[in-house]
């Protein structure tokens, strides 16, 4: 089903290793190209320890007065499987899904391919039940190349598709060599 000019916001987590230096993040392009673009409405975080990243979780889901009209939290993080890892601390999906427990209906989570998504059907199947998310999606190959376009194209093209599949398969129609290289995968 295509979708007209909804408008779409993205809350953007990236972890670096000290936030208290100047840090210019290499995503900022990408977020002022959605604006300007896409008119996609994004929140960006930094975070360089587990407490930075549990506290923006929490005052995304507990103060932040638009949780509610997020589509799409983006994760730049390190980490493989189901674990993420932020300054050497590994923080599993299924912890994630328990902080996000029935909070993220009708919400993407995807990850960036600095962290490996290779989930199990039960893993991803746990994550999506327990926290009511629409989908999980990031890549399988890490590292091969940077997945900052493929990620530019999958949030502009998120506000034109209210089903997820039809986005994917869309996805997959206009940039099939990076979605192959970079290894794309929705769980839904």
């Amino acid at each position: 089903m295509y979708l007209s000019n909804n408008q779409t916001k993205i809350f953007c987590l990236e972890s670096v290793p000290v936030v208290n230096d100047f840090h210019q993040s290499s995503i900022f392009p990408i977020l002022e190209q959605l604006v300007k673009n896409h008119a996609i409405v994004n929140v960006y975080k930094a975070i360089d320890d587990i407490e930075g990243f549990e506290n923006s979780l929490n005052t995304l889901l507990y103060e932040d007065r638009n949780f509610k009209d997020y589509d799409l939290l983006y994760f730049i993080c390190e980490g493989s499987e189901n674990e993420i890892l932020i300054n050497g601390y590994l923080y599993t999906l299924e912890e994630i899904a328990e902080l996000f427990e029935g909070k993220l209906s009708g919400k993407i989570l995807h990850f960036a391919n600095s962290k490996s998504l290779n989930l199990t059907s039960e893993t991803a199947q746990y994550f999506l039940d327990v926290t009511g998310a629409k989908a999980i999606s990031g890549y399988t190959n890490t590292h091969q190349m940077s997945s900052q376009m493929l990620d530019y194209y999958f949030i502009a093209q998120h506000v034109h598709f209210s089903n997820v599949t039809e986005l994917v398969e869309n996805l997959f129609e206009k940039h099939y060599s990076l979605c192959i290289n970079l290894g794309f995968h929705l769980y839904y």
